[in-house]
């Protein structure tokens, strides 16, 4: 594996600056078919996990899905109407099961980077 340098940086920055959320296809059991999810933003991996550390780690992953979902978008006010949703995070509840949540959620952090992504090399560098 080679070590990134400034020169490699600068042949990528048009790449590193003008990054779009990726979006991946996944399947939700209890729907029978697929949803599209797509990469959270910074802010929005920042709330979750602040969510988290203050021990609410539910609504920290119903967070991250409500954002993170995008076809079909269950941000739609009148599909929230009709299922009878009072905050508009209840959607999350209403079409997913506790362990879908969870299992979205964390495809969607790992598509940000929480994860395996990266890996130790060394034990420590000398100098």
């Amino acid at each position: 594996m080679k070590k990134v340098t400034i020169n490699d940086l600068l042949e990528k920055k048009d790449v590193l600056k003008n990054k779009k959320h990726r979006k991946q296809n996944i399947y939700v059991p209890s729907l029978d078919g697929k949803i599209v999810i797509q990469e959270p933003s910074r802010e929005i991996c920042a709330e979750a996990l602040e969510m988290a550390n203050d021990g609410d780690v539910y609504r920290s992953d119903a967070h991250v899905v409500y954002n993170c979902v995008v076809d079909p978008n269950i941000k739609d006010e009148s599909l929230q109407k009709e299922m009878g949703c009072v905050e508009p995070t209840d959607i999350v509840d209403i079409l997913f099961n506790a362990g879908e949540v969870a299992s979205i959620s964390g495809h969607c952090m790992e598509m940000a980077g929480y994860g395996s992504g990266i890996k130790k090399l060394d034990d420590e560098l000398k100098n």
